[in-house]
């Protein structure tokens, strides 16, 4: 039954949905999916027909991660959801956690211009969103007292405007956010790694990363921090990165965001584009690190083998947005599906022994 229903959702999106949704404009398509998944998660019917289409769980696929329970292992990753829109469905496509934003203080309209391409012949897409979302107090009065069945948590960059350039103003935009969604949300990111915003990414130098993981630190936030990482720093700025976050006891490391090409002044890409060195930069922590952080792997997941690869290369965790746009909606139920054949093969019980089996 499950995979019969698998063959039918790639078969209709492969042959049906998608041929239709890549002659749009893909902004436009974007969207458009925002505005139907935030109908859908409104109601009870909606969402059980998604759920009984699309998820599919197991509780070898369950973990407890820093007093945080996972159903499974693969989330939506910050970039698509942006308003917070979305979380009630996306429990129900069978996620097992999902991430808002980025949020900034200010509310911010982003980039000027076109700011989404897909590269279809790469498997990938070129993004210059440039942050644009409805600031952090609308989006605090939208989620403040909600639950949702999966965990969920807020991304935080700072505004992408001319003043933020300022390294005190940008880490005093950076800690706004942090303290108004202090009590929300299960886990908070600090997003220091978003290469579409006026400035580029100074966080990611040591000293100034320091300033800002310090000033972060005094708040005295509860719930797990996790800092995004830039797949194109170099291993020294990698190993700064990793002391300080060692020192003021950040909990985990998301690798990574959308790579540059330094030929192009804007963008950035995911997808396939970012895949290898995602995978270099991950495997490069887990060795620094042997479950010092929880980890998480993003970047070019399009199937069940990805996935289990990161998680091989030292990622309990996994997130996507690109491969779900080429694959459609019921790539979350195959990967999820997928990891378990790949641990009934393995000998493993549990998704968590299989973490960094890949690493020498």
């Amino acid at each position: 039954m499950v995979n019969l229903k698998q063959k039918i959702n790639a078969g209709l999106y492969s042959y049906c949905a998608k041929p239709v949704f890549f002659l749009c404009d893909p902004e436009l398509m974007h969207t458009f999916f925002i505005r139907i998944g935030e109908i859908l998660g409104k109601y009870s019917i909606f969402k059980y027909l998604t759920r009984f289409f699309f998820s599919y769980q197991n509780k070898m696929l369950e973990q407890n991660i820093a007093g945080l329970k996972f159903r499974n292992p693969v989330g939506l990753s910050a970039g698509f959801d942006k308003n917070a829109q979305m979380i009630s469905i996306m429990e129900d496509v069978g996620f097992g956690f999902t991430e808002v934003g980025s949020v900034t203080a200010q509310a911010c309209e982003g980039n000027p211009g076109k700011r989404l391409a897909r590269i279809v012949e790469e498997k990938s897409i070129w993004v210059n969103f440039g942050l644009n979302n409805e600031g952090a107090d609308q989006i605090y009065k939208k989620l403040k007292g909600r639950r949702y069945g999966i965990p969920f948590g807020i991304s935080v960059a700072r505004t992408n405007c001319r003043e933020t350039a300022d390294e005190d103003v940008a880490v005093q935009d950076y800690i706004y956010s942090a303290k108004i969604f202090r009590e929300v949300g299960d886990f908070l990111v600090l997003n220091i790694s978003c290469p579409n915003a006026y400035g580029g990414q100074p966080f990611s130098e040591g000293k100034r990363f320091e300033k800002l993981v310090k000033e972060v630190s005094k708040l005295g936030i509860s719930k797990p921090i996790f800092v995004k990482l830039s797949p194109d720093l170099n291993k020294r700025e990698i190993d700064k990165i990793i002391s300080l976050s060692k020192k003021y006891k950040v909990r985990g490391l998301i690798c990574t965001n959308l790579t540059k090409d330094k030929a192009k002044k804007s963008g950035g890409y995911s997808g396939k584009i970012v895949e290898q060195r995602s995978d270099q930069l991950l495997e490069y922590v887990y060795k620094k690190t042997k479950g010092e952080f929880i980890l998480i792997g993003v970047g070019g997941i399009f199937s069940a083998e990805d996935a289990y690869r990161k998680i091989k290369l030292g990622a309990n965790l996994v997130e996507l947005i690109t491969g779900m746009i080429y694959e459609g909606p019921g790539l979350i139920g195959e990967i999820n599906h997928g990891l378990c054949t790949f641990l009934k093969r393995d000998g493993y019980k549990n998704i968590s022994q299989a973490v960094g089996k890949g690493v020498a």
